[in-house]
């Protein structure tokens, strides 16, 4: 999030990050697993990537990231990822293994096509897809199944109009704001998740752009920093992020460009994905 935001703004936000993040730190550590448990998908997804910005040269692409008791180990017959070794099944750890192998130029340590065939299944009649087969559309799980077949070259699985259709539903027409799926509040988290898939189909232009602009700046603490999930909320680090990144997407003045597969700014990733 610091490296989205542009040297001359910000203030209050960086100083409360910056606050933040320590306390996080020294509450949890900072390698891949976190107090003692065993190493997960979702620890990794964070680990992974803070690990290739800050220390390009730390030599994780050959540490047991990638050994069949981590995360390359967690795909299942059916192409499926568990999102850590007791078993739970979810499209979300299909992205996060996904997204860390990509970075990691690693993606060789699994079978990509079964994975995708998997989230393939996981797609639904109204466009959208689910945490497994059948299951509802949401829109954090349309983000992670359109990541991962982005990050795999294969969005042709993508019926982008109808898809495209759903995820404009999720606007809220008084507050400008985005829901994550039919009849809930708009939250700022879906900025990102929204926005970025929108992005991906190239549908983003369906939206009311100037609208969730003010949703998501009327969710700040002009106080004291920070960004929650809706107005008058307490904020906290995890829609902080969100709210800077959906305002990334969304083309504001100061922020730097993410890139929408990835989460991450676009230098990192142009960092990461195009250096030796």
């Amino acid at each position: 999030m610091w490296l989205l935001l542009s040297n001359g703004g910000g203030r209050a936000l960086k100083r409360w990050l910056a606050v933040d993040l320590r306390s996080v730190m020294a509450d949890a550590g900072s390698d891949l697993e976190v107090l003692g448990e065993p190493p997960s998908s979702r620890s990794a997804v964070s680990g992974v990537p803070t690990v290739r910005i800050e220390a390009p040269d730390s030599g994780i692409s050959e540490s047991p990231v990638l050994e069949k008791r981590d995360i390359a180990g967690l795909q299942n017959e059916d192409g499926s990822f568990s999102g850590d070794i007791w078993g739970k099944v979810d499209t979300r750890f299909s992205y996060i293994v996904i997204c860390c192998l990509s970075i990691l130029k690693c993606l060789d340590k699994i079978n990509v096509k079964k994975a995708v065939d998997y989230i393939v299944s996981c797609k639904n009649l109204d466009g959208g897809f689910g945490c497994t087969p059948g299951a509802e559309s949401h829109a954090g799980q349309i983000f992670c199944c359109v990541g991962a077949l982005a990050i795999t070259g294969n969005l042709h699985h993508v019926d982008k109009d109808l898809l495209g259709w759903w995820l404009c539903e999720r606007q809220d027409y008084e507050s400008g704001g985005l829901n994550g799926r039919s009849e809930k509040l708009p939250d700022v988290c879906y900025s990102l998740w929204v926005l970025s898939s929108l992005i991906m189909i190239d549908r983003v232009h369906w939206i009311e752009k100037a609208k969730l602009v003010k949703f998501i700046l009327d969710c700040q603490d002009m106080d004291n920093g920070g960004i929650s999930d809706r107005p008058n909320y307490a904020v906290d680090i995890f829609h902080t992020y969100f709210g800077v990144a959906g305002l990334s997407l969304l083309e504001y003045p100061g922020v730097k460009t993410i890139d929408p597969a990835y989460a991450l700014p676009v230098h990192v990733t142009n960092r990461i994905l195009f250096t030796k």
